[in-house]
């Protein structure tokens, strides 16, 4: 067996306009139309707070969706606070961020996502998705077409545990022992590339080049000659 994991965020697809602040600020537009905060003012509140800035802290009791967006909630509050609105309008705001966030017109497809894909499984690579995100993420991958490629998704808001934890690795490890040939592919060179390195699995980077990565594609087209060249596990 042929397995590619795949990072999902950054790698197949991406959400319009910018991901975590960029909701924050959309919801402030929304319901506080006029609103002279940004994205600058916010930011400096979104650098941590999220389970993937402390990947080494496992959270299986965040593994239902409303427990997750929950805990997430005090960092959204947080921020709203920080830029100087109340108390009782940062928690109404912190609310809205998850409807926000997950509406399919904000998420689109990289467009060499699905021809790479195709050539892929048609080569005989069996796709396993493998990603630090929401609890709605195979929503997502119903919505953007992506979800009849993967046999397999692991996401760290089930499981508990943020690539690079060694547990997220581990997971996909178990339950493809048998695979001869395995990658991980992503755009993340701490997250994807180190945590899959860490375990033995080979890694290549995608669309944002790292100065030390030994496997790099500019675009998912060139992840093919790379994999097809193979690399054995064990």
């Amino acid at each position: 067996m042929k397995v590619l994991i795949w990072d999902f965020d950054g790698t197949l697809a991406y959400r319009v306009g910018g991901a975590w602040t960029a909701t924050l600020v959309e919801v402030l537009q929304q319901e506080l139309p006029g609103c002279a905060i940004t994205l600058a003012d916010l930011r400096p509140y979104t650098r941590s707070g999220f389970p993937w800035h402390t990947p080494e802290i496992p959270h299986p009791h965040l593994s239902s969706p409303d427990a997750w967006w929950g805990a997430l909630e005090e960092t959204f509050q947080r921020a709203y606070r920080g830029v100087g609105l109340h108390d009782e309008v940062a928690e109404r705001l912190s609310k809205l961020v998850r409807a926000t966030y997950l509406r399919p017109d904000r998420w689109v497809r990289f467009d060499d996502v699905l021809p790479t894909l195709a050539a892929l499984s048609a080569q005989g690579w069996t796709h396993v998705l493998l990603s630090n995100h929401v609890p709605e993420l195979r929503d997502l991958l119903v919505s953007l077409e992506l979800a009849s490629y993967f046999v397999c998704v692991y996401n760290s808001a089930e499981s508990g545990y943020e690539k690079p934890h060694p547990q997220a690795f581990a997971d996909v490890l178990r339950a493809f022992e048998d695979a001869e040939t395995l990658w991980m592919i992503g755009d993340g060179y701490y997250a994807d590339v180190c945590g899959a390195q860490a375990v033995g699995i080979p890694a290549i980077l995608v669309r944002r080049p790292h100065p030390e990565v030994r496997h790099y594609a500019e675009s998912l087209a060139e992840v093919m000659a790379i994999v097809g060249g193979g690399m054995r596990m064990g």
